[in-house]
């Protein structure tokens, strides 16, 4: 492999010849063979945003020389947009406020702008990657704005799309499955009846709490750290240079960012990236239930609950001949528990990598809340397609399945009593005869008429919130 020499403040040091990074990410390289495994996409598609907007501010502040300036936009735009990512190499598990890949930009932005330039590669002329490209910052504060943006534009223009579209999704299903009734369950036990219907609009409502929490997510991302280079009081930093900046990331994304009211706040705590992945927490919670709840229902499909039917989406065994799973639940269901995972990283890297005015922990961090996020959209978006949209309801079984629960009595509560009820609950358990059917053989006996008894056990009277069920008591 061909190379050849570039020079950081350590010396000379020998890089593939064309490869747009220089000494510093190759000692980055050399030192951090941990994972195979370099930054996400998003985090480095965020910093090219970053140092196309610190050109064009420190060009407006007459910092930057128009030249120089218009050759960083343009190379640190084709970064932002992924045209570089071939030449980003430095492992996750490298220093812990992320130089290694602040340096990895500005040595490729740098390197980049002197081939527009038609200078070669490693001059350092017209640009030079920490006097141009990195002016008036430091690792310290484009890391963790990075993670800002990268966590941001990701949660709304993924997570908060596919979100939306599996609780249009679950409506749509909740309108459909609005006149099956079928029994309810608590406790994994027979319950009185309910609509599938309205369990699907639970699960609509569920999704739809999700779309609020990535809202709510974006609020509190909104603050950057952009401007307090090395410990959050803006040496070398133009007291200008952070608003302006960031008014134009704002501009760009159209997320509604802003400076850091406090920057030793911002850069040294990470409660805000904390209290978003609890959210991506609390939806892989809610996505969990869902999947596991359409995965029980459709159980069987003869010899368990059966009541709705999922899209056969390939063979389930490689023994027994026709047998299909519930493999997009089982899919989504995984990368849940993934997500609770990475939550338990972000709090770890946030409490034990923060000490005084820095947090050491912050790729790590990084990298867990955007696995979260991309696996979240991924398995959120395949689930809605190939399982809910083309789940059907089995009403016969549904019915059949009320017809024969002893939890059918409690519509009789008001009518003969709580004991009475029991009794004939009991003796429905023991003999397998249906409620109705042992309800017919005594009506002079309960004292009710057979209309009566055909009102009180009508299933779709116990699935309104005015059914009157009193005196049942307990789950």
């Amino acid at each position: 492999m061909s190379t050849r020499i570039e020079t950081d403040s350590m010396g000379e040091m020998a890089v593939p010849a064309d490869a747009l990074h220089g000494a510093s990410t190759q000692r980055a390289l050399l030192n951090f063979p941990v994972s195979g495994r370099t930054l996400p996409g998003p985090i480095i598609h965020a910093y090219g945003l970053i140092k196309w907007a610190a050109a064009r501010v420190h060009h407006a502040l007459g910092l930057v020389p128009e030249d120089k300036a218009a050759l960083i936009e343009q190379a640190a735009l084709e970064v932002s947009e992924g045209k570089l990512d071939a030449h980003f190499v430095t492992d996750i598990y490298q220093t812990g406020s992320g130089t290694s890949v602040n340096m990895n930009v500005n040595e490729v932005i740098a390197n980049r702008a002197c081939m527009l330039a038609g200078q070669p590669i490693g001059a350092k002329d017209p640009v030079h990657p920490n006097d141009h490209v990195n002016m008036g910052q430091s690792s310290n504060d484009t890391f963790p704005t990075a993670i800002h943006l990268a966590v941001a534009r990701e949660m709304s223009d993924r997570l908060l799309p596919a979100l939306t579209q599996l609780q249009a999704a679950l409506t749509r299903k909740g309108v459909e499955f609005w006149d099956v009734l079928k029994i309810g369950r608590t406790h994994l036990m027979d319950a009185t009846p309910v609509r599938l219907g309205q369990e699907f609009n639970g699960y609509a409502r569920q999704a739809e709490h999700g779309v609020d929490r990535v809202h709510k997510s974006l609020k509190a991302l909104a603050e950057l750290p952009l401007g307090g280079t090395a410990v959050g009081t803006g040496l070398n930093c133009h007291p200008g240079f952070a608003a302006r900046a960031i008014a134009l990331l704002a501009e760009r994304t159209g997320i509604p960012f802003r400076e850091a009211q406090d920057h030793f706040e911002a850069q040294a705590g990470k409660d805000a990236l904390v209290e978003v992945s609890g959210q991506l927490k609390t939806i892989a919670t809610s996505l969990f239930k869902i999947a596991n709840d359409i995965r029980w229902l459709g159980s069987g499909p003869q010899c368990a609950i059966g009541e709705i039917t999922l899209p056969a989406t390939q063979p389930g065994s490689s023994i027994m001949p026709g047998k299909v799973n519930p493999v997009m639940c089982e899919s989504l269901m995984q990368v849940c528990a993934r997500v609770f995972g990475n939550d338990a990283t972000v709090t770890w890297c946030a409490a034990g990598g923060g000490n005084f005015e820095l947090n050491v922990m912050m790729p790590a961090l990084a990298a867990a809340m955007l696995e979260s996020i991309d696996l979240l959209t991924n398995a959120t978006t395949l689930f809605r397609e190939r399982c809910v949209e083309g789940i059907t309801a089995n009403r016969e079984r549904c019915l059949s399945l009320i017809e024969h629960s002893f939890a059918m009595v409690t519509g009789l509560n008001t009518m003969i009593g709580y004991d009475k009820a029991a009794e004939i609950a009991k003796e429905s358990a023991r003999t397998g005869v249906s409620v109705r059917a042992l309800c017919l053989e005594r009506l002079d006996e309960l004292g009710i008429t057979a209309a009566e008894l055909d009102a009180a056990l009508d299933p779709a009277r116990m699935t309104a919130p005015d059914a009157g069920l009193v005196g049942a008591g307990g789950a």
